[in-house]
């Protein structure tokens, strides 16, 4: 057949479809060197691809075919096809010799048989050699003959005598013919010559002999033996052996000793080429007389051949998460040898999750055993033995590298569950705090591993704002400066997760502890170290050696050995008088106090703790040996107190020192030229003739000289040169400036300097009474010591101060003082009483009721009204009237001076009426 002719429809035969051909990669593996077929996937066909020679390809065997296997994958199949070839007559009988040359004697009895020279002819079946014709002659007659394996040959047989005189030479023809359509034959000639009588011909003592050798059998072994016995004598008795229609091939095996008959090996003898070989022999005497038999040898199979393992499919990258019996591998292991010598057992190496299996005649099976894990092995190397069952055995090996691929099924792994680690306090941000380290069994992407914080809270605070970690190191930074005193130690969640999809990850906890540092020196809680107050421990002198004097109290807020406190006594006034206790801070006395002891005793103790390098504070005790408070009194108010200047501030200090001596100077002007004005005018006033006539407004009257205020306030001011540490004293109201008028009178009532008995009467307007809560001062508004506290009475302004006042506060009451003084010059506006911004900042006529409108001043021209306007139009007016009343006082006589009308009297007001009452009653 051509090249491409059809040979078959695989696919319908064996009942696949065409897209199952194409996406399984369908291909042919064939052990043979010469590949006669080729599969078209897109077809399903198989059709010739190389030019097939049944003659070649089988020889004389019948039925000839040849076997190949067709492999799909994905999943993985195999199936086996066999190819029958059909024999065509393309061979015609031939013979090995053109001519056959016979001497027969003439003596030749009838019957005598000569073998004739076999035609070969390839082909088989009915294309093989089938009949002999022998041309016509009057002597010898064809016989056909077949032999065991199916071949035939002819002998002539002599029928009439011959006669060398008549026919001393006959030519004759044999035709070899076939079966085929169209027939074919083949000839040769026989060329006879007659020869003189040799009336007996050699004869084989069997007919057919039998032998066997060993395929591996040397040049020269011996195989047997062939006999045959002449009749005659002489050069007619001596007989020569030789093979008869010997193949070509055969002649290169095998050799026979033409005088002994002994058949030896000649050439190398393949078992599993030709398992027996079946000879003609021939033996021949001197008058040309024949016989012939038959040897039939025997091929012994040696185990010469080991097996021969041949992958035709293997898969060298698997991925763990494969289940088991996933094909790795299909082999296919041969042996040419045969019986036991051909029986193989195919195994692997050991200890490996893998398994052989016997799938198709001389095919196997790799397929795996168990789960695969490529984190226990990444890679196997399998190795394949196929061993025969022959004596020795011969076996083969081969190799197989299989990798593992990965499969992300391993979590990252901390060493630890959780960490601890110390950090000091005070730390620079950004340092290094601790390393995280986690491994992941997995391999590349799958075992790239960042670390994360977990979002928790410290305290309310995102544990991100306290520290950081690198996302690849696993490195932990510091992203503030820790203080110990404010925490002590905290926890973060750190995750470890890696690159896989879906991506696996485990979290460790690490607690970081700060560690304290002697950062906080100690804190003195008693005694209170005050700049603008004194305070002194009093010891009596019958005190006792051992007295406790105080004790020192202080804290530190570091702690261990950092906050481990001693007291030591730096200083004192007599160092023999007291001691200080090196843990507790008791000042004791260590001797009996006598009167020669001062009254004033100064003691400087040093607070230090434990650190490294070490803190200290210093506090000074001022101690009073005295049995007495008036003693102690008289004697610390000029307690000498030392003088710390700050270096940094001294420029500072100087400067406002400057600016508060200039604004003292100036005030003292101002106030001693403000006094000395209102001196003059009082004079001025006081010795003026000019009657003065008292107006007061319907039901209002004025009860206090200078406001509504019930009580005017006086402040004595006690200043040292060192006013920083002066002190301020304030006393209670030593007299009232109150106006009186009586309605019936035109005169004034001066100042009393007794008020005893006005006061003493329960309904005296006079009275004392505690100021309305609607404008009483907070403690923040009057003068003094910010913040003072004190008792009731001292909140309504009738008792002492607590405390002395700071020096700012002294200044600011000065100031205060000044400002009044500058005010009290001009006209009373409508929104203020006179009264400095820091006694009553919110204290205006808003809130309470103006009882200054229209008042006339006993002794001065001047009327208070309640805008400029007004009371400018007022003096005009005053003015007018006084100088009308001047000019009727010369005129008139002194009898109409009694008869001078009385002013118009004012509205009472019900404490007016009250007042009244009280004055006819008396």
């Amino acid at each position: 057949m051509k090249k491409g002719s059809l040979i078959g429809n695989v696919a319908q035969d064996l009942g696949l479809d065409l897209k199952r051909l194409r996406a399984g990669r369908a291909r042919i593996v064939s052990g043979e060197s010469i590949q006669y077929t080729e599969l078209k996937t897109d077809k399903g066909i198989l059709v010739v691809s190389e030019r097939i020679d049944r003659e070649q390809l089988c020889g004389d065997v019948t039925p000839c075919s040849f076997s190949f296997e067709i492999i799909l994958e994905h999943p993985m199949e195999l199936h086996r096809v066999t190819v029958e070839i059909i024999d065509v007559n393309d061979h015609a009988p031939a013979f090995s010799k053109r001519d056959i040359q016979f001497e027969i004697s003439e003596s030749a009895t009838l019957g005598s048989r000569f073998t004739l020279a076999s035609a070969e002819d390839p082909d088989v079946g009915l294309n093989a050699l089938q009949n002999y014709f022998l041309t016509t002659n009057d002597n010898y007659v064809l016989k056909q003959h077949s032999k065991p394996d199916g071949s035939k040959y002819a002998e002539m047989v002599l029928q009439k005598p011959l006669d060398r005189e008549e026919h001393p030479r006959l030519s004759l023809k044999l035709i070899a013919v076939d079966g085929g359509n169209p027939q074919r034959s083949g000839t040769v000639n026989i060329e006879i010559t007659v020869l003189d009588a040799n009336d007996n011909a050699p004869v084989f003592n069997q007919s057919v002999y039998r032998a066997s050798v060993m395929e591996d059998a040397s040049k020269g072994t011996y195989i047997t033996t062939i006999n045959a016995s002449d009749a005659d004598s002489g050069s007619n008795g001596v007989v020569a052996y030789s093979f008869s229609n010997l193949k070509k091939h055969l002649a290169d095996i095998f050799n026979i000793d033409e005088k002994t008959g002994t058949i030896s090996v000649a050439g190398e003898i393949d078992y599993e080429k030709d398992k027996k070989f079946e000879i003609r022999v021939e033996v021949k005497d001197q008058g040309g007389l024949t016989d012939s038999s038959e040897v039939v040898i025997e091929v012994v199979d040696v185990n010469d051949n080991a097996p021969v393992i041949n992958v035709m499919s293997f898969s060298s990258l698997v991925s763990e998460d494969a289940p088991p019996g996933t094909t790795i591998a299909i082999i296919n292991v041969n042996d040419a040898d045969s019986e036991r010598n051909g029986q193989i057992t195919c195994s692997i190496n050991t200890n490996l999750p893998f398994k052989i299996q016997s799938s198709l005649s001389s095919y196997y099976n790799l397929i795996s055993d168990v789960a695969l894990d490529r984190e226990t092995t990444a890679e196997y190397n399998i190795t394949i033995t196929a061993t025969d069952s022959g004596s020795p055995p011969l076996s083969s090996t081969r190799t197989l590298h299989l990798r593992i691929s990965d499969v992300n099924d391993n979590a990252p792994l901390f060493h630890q569950r959780s960490y601890s680690t110390y950090v000091t306090e005070n730390n620079s941000p950004g340092m290094s705090i601790f390393t995280v380290s986690a491994r992941d069994s997995d391999w590349n992407q799958n075992a790239r591993i960042s670390y994360l914080l977990e979002d928790t809270q410290i305290s309310g605070t995102p544990v991100s704002t306290y520290i950081s970690i690198n996302s690849e190191t696993g490195v932990l930074h510091a992203v503030r400066s820790f203080d110990y005193e404010q925490i002590k130690e905290f926890k973060c969640m750190v995750k470890a997760q890696d690159g896989g999809s879906p991506p696996l990850s485990s979290n460790a906890t690490v607690t970081i502890l700060i560690q304290d540092q002697n950062d906080n020196g100690p804190q003195v809680l008693y005694p209170v170290q005050t700049s603008s107050s004194l305070v002194a421990e009093m010891v009596p002198r019958s005190a006792d050696v051992g007295y406790l004097v105080t004790k020192v109290v202080a804290v530190d807020v570091d702690s261990g050995q950092n906050a481990w406190l001693s007291y030591k006594l730096q200083k004192a006034t007599d160092r023999a008088l007291f001691e200080v206790g090196l843990q507790n801070g008791e000042i004791r006395t260590i001797r009996q106090v006598n009167d020669k002891d001062a009254v004033k005793q100064r003691l400087t103790v040093v607070v230090e703790d434990n650190g490294q390098p070490s803190r200290s504070a210093t506090v000074n005790v001022n101690v009073a040996v005295a049995d007495s408070f008036p003693e102690v009194l008289s004697e610390f108010i000029d307690f000498t107190h030392d003088k710390e200047y700050n270096d940094n501030l001294t420029f500072y200090l100087v400067l406002a020192l400057a600016v508060v001596s200039f604004l003292f100077i100036t005030c003292l002007a101002v106030i001693i030229s403000v006094k000395i004005y209102r001196w003059r005018q009082s004079r001025v006033l006081y010795h003026s003739s000019l009657p003065v006539i008292p107006y007061y407004p319907p039901r209002y009257a004025d009860t206090l000289g200078t406001g509504t205020l019930q009580h005017v306030y006086n402040y004595e001011v006690c200043r040292t040169t060192d006013s920083r540490k002066s002190d301020c004293k304030f006393v209670r109201p030593s007299s009232q400036n109150v106006l009186i008028m009586d309605p019936s009178s035109t005169g004034t009532m001066q100042r009393m300097q007794s008020e005893q008995n006005i006061l003493d009467e329960p309904d005296s307007p006079l009275e004392q009474k505690p100021p309305n809560a609607d404008w009483r001062f907070t403690q923040g508004q009057r003068p003094g010591p910010s913040g003072a506290g004190g008792p009731p009475e001292m909140a309504m302004g009738t008792g002492p101060w607590p405390n002395p006042p700071t020096e700012a506060e002294q200044l600011q009451a000065l100031m205060a003082a000044a400002n009044e003084v500058s005010e009290a010059t001009a006209t009373l506006g409508p929104g203020t009483m006179g009264l400095s911004t820091r006694y009553s900042p919110q204290f205006t006529l808003q809130h309470v009721p103006d009882y200054r409108q229209n008042v006339y001043i006993p002794g001065s021209t001047a009327t208070l009204t309640s805008n400029p306007q007004q009371q400018q139009q007022q003096q005009q007016m005053l003015m007018q009237q006084q100088m009308a009343a001047q000019q009727q006082a010369l005129q008139a006589q002194p009898s109409e001076a009694s008869a001078q009308p009385e002013p118009p009297k004012a509205a009472q007001t019900p404490a007016s009426k009250k007042k009244s009452t009280k004055k006819e009653k008396k």
